[in-house]
């Protein structure tokens, strides 16, 4: 009996959960169901193997954790991007975007089935502790990771602050698996760092677009503009994973006086949208040089296009990291959600930047530069879209037929951060004057539009 109870509350279970999914839960549009006679013979399908599964397993499981692992399989054979958040990360989430979190400081992606990282975050537990991009996280606490989910990792590296994680890790070069003891610490990013290069020369760096970041932008600009007339700026976007895409429209719109910013294109009219430059008193009277690399990654690419497309700023670098999706959160009616591609951005001009990026006005590598004599790897190798599993191929510019509407978009748990300061005998650090090579020659430009214009106003 108690069998045949456990059957019928799977699938009951079963029916309530696709309810919400097919009803969408609070604030989802519903969506028709096509083929519905074929539906229903595959779900007949699936409550079969539930029910052969919880009679028959080696071990006793639960309906809920069926269920679940059937969602979370669902939603990663789609994309890279889309996944279930439960209640519990759901919350963490929203806690994120807000800045500050618990954990190592880590992002993180499935590459082969085997758990990679794109980058540690600066000043996090795991940047400190020499963790770098590309590294292959083999075990943590002694648990192999071989097809765990995203999910379950995040789970398994976040905890209280002051605890420890161990994490076993394969680097290329390195022959041997070896240990990475961290202690978990609050990590508070801090969105907008800025700094002053020399006299009317500004360094504006965004490490991920949260919600107050336009703001954080506009009180740098304003002191500057209060210490004296403002020659040029460079807006570092590098290893920056994206973020809110509202944020993004802001900070661009910051340096827009008008025009269109990001249209995205979807199935549904909704996912159908346009971004204008709006905000009066747009930053127009100086000269700029966006950096980017391969850890530029969606809303951070949309600043980069649009600035790019208006002629605004001279993109420098090397190409994007190419996510040109949109990510929606849509929450369900038991504090979990849906984490969805909803739809595709393209630039003001038309261009879908997925799994292409976008393409530097000046192509230059920090990295080429100072490697070139030892034959190491660039930056341009980085781990990009193109390189995830299921990831979308370029769709063609759609028809711009929609009204402006507001969309946002969450940063996916695969893109990058930021990328620890390359120390050594490159001797290239990031953000550095004279350590940083693409920064120094942003400044170099800055200067150049600046004699030539002089040029220019002596001979009119």
């Amino acid at each position: 009996m108690s069998r045949r109870r456990r059957s019928l509350t799977g699938v009951l279970a079963l029916v309530a959960v696709l309810a919400v999914l097919f009803s969408g839960g609070r604030g989802v549009t519903k969506v028709d169901a096509v083929g519905k006679d074929s539906s229903y013979e595959n779900l007949q399908t699936f409550t079969n193997i539930l029910a052969i599964v919880q009679k028959n397993y080696v071990d006793e499981v639960t309906t809920d954790q069926l269920i679940e692992g059937a969602i979370n399989g669902m939603l990663t054979s789609l994309d890279p991007h889309s996944a279930y958040l439960t209640p519990e990360l759901y919350k963490e989430l929203q806690v994120d975007t807000k800045g500050s979190f618990g954990g190592l400081g880590i992002e993180i992606t499935m590459r082969n089935s085997v758990l990679t990282v794109v980058s540690p975050i600066e000043d996090t537990p795991a940047y400190k502790a020499g963790v770098k991009a590309g590294d292959m996280i083999i075990k943590i606490d002694g648990q192999f990771t071989k097809d765990m989910t995203l999910v379950d990792a995040v789970k398994k590296m976040r905890g209280p602050k002051g605890s420890k994680v161990i994490l076993s890790i394969k680097r290329e070069g390195v022959n041997e698996i070896f240990d990475v003891s961290l202690t978990r610490e609050v990590i508070k990013i801090q969105s907008v760092k800025s700094k002053t290069l020399e006299k009317g020369y500004g360094y504006l760096r965004v490490t991920q677009f949260q919600e107050r970041t336009d703001s954080d932008v506009e009180r740098v600009l304003e002191q500057w503009t209060r210490d004296g007339h403002i020659e040029g700026i460079v807006l570092d976007l590098r290893n920056d994973p994206g973020g809110l895409l509202t944020q993004a429209v802001k900070v661009a719109d910051t340096f827009l006086d008008s025009g269109l910013i990001v249209y995205t294109d979807g199935r549904l009219e909704n996912q159908k949208q346009k971004y204008f430059a709006r905000r009066p008193g747009s930053y127009m009277d100086f000269p700029m040089v966006v950096l980017v690399n391969g850890g530029t990654a969606s809303a951070s690419e949309i600043v980069a296009g649009a600035l790019q497309d208006h002629k605004r700023a001279i993109i420098l670098g090397t190409q994007t990291f190419g996510k040109g999706s949109v990510q929606t959160i849509l929450p369900l009616d038991d504090n979990s959600a849906l984490r969805l591609t909803t739809a595709r951005y393209f630039t003001p001009s038309g261009r879908s930047i997925q799994a292409t990026g976008i393409v530097p006005d000046i192509v230059m590598d920090n990295v080429l530069m100072t490697r070139a004599a030892s034959g190491g790897k660039s930056a341009a190798q980085m781990l990009r879209e193109e390189n995830l599993p299921r990831h979308f191929e370029q769709k063609q510019k759609p028809q711009q037929n929609s009204q402006p509407g507001e969309i946002e978009s969450q940063p996916p748990p695969a893109a990058p951060e930021e990328m620890p300061p390359e120390e050594g005998a490159e001797g290239v650090k990031e953000g550095e004057p004279g350590k940083d090579p693409q920064l120094d020659h942003a400044l170099e430009l800055l200067k150049s539009w600046k004699v030539f214009k002089t040029l220019v106003a002596k001979s009119d």
